[in-house]
């Protein structure tokens, strides 16, 4: 876990100080991709808090989901059909349940190392 904190820190600063940006076209695809990212980090957070973390699983899913909602943006913005949202309701909606359930896990854990004390 400290290595994720110090990952994510590094992560941070490195984004903050780089002076990168990206032309306005693609803020479609890169927002449908950053849910699907997000949802892979929370459900990763949540195999971790259950014991059950398989590192390729997360690289894959991270990686997968992302291609994956860029792709349904890009394609139902080449057919005029907003597909993106497909990719919005699935993953936002994960991310909403893995939340819960990481909350539920921690308070869990919470209330049982109250009750040993």
């Amino acid at each position: 876990m400290f290595f994720a904190l110090i990952g994510i820190l590094l992560g941070l600063a490195i984004g903050l100080m780089l002076p990168y940006t990206y032309n306005t076209t693609y803020s479609l695809y890169i927002s449908v991709a950053i849910l699907a990212c997000l949802d892979s980090v929370f459900g990763g957070i949540k195999a971790n808090l259950e014991d059950k973390f398989d590192t390729s699983i997360f690289i894959s899913g991270f990686f997968g989901n992302a291609v994956l909602a860029a792709f349904l943006a890009y394609v139902g913005d080449r057919l005029g059909v907003p597909l993106y949202y497909a990719a919005i309701f699935t993953f936002g909606g994960r991310l909403f349940e893995n939340f819960a359930s990481i909350r539920r896990i921690l308070l869990k854990k919470r209330k049982e190392r109250k009750n040993k004390q």
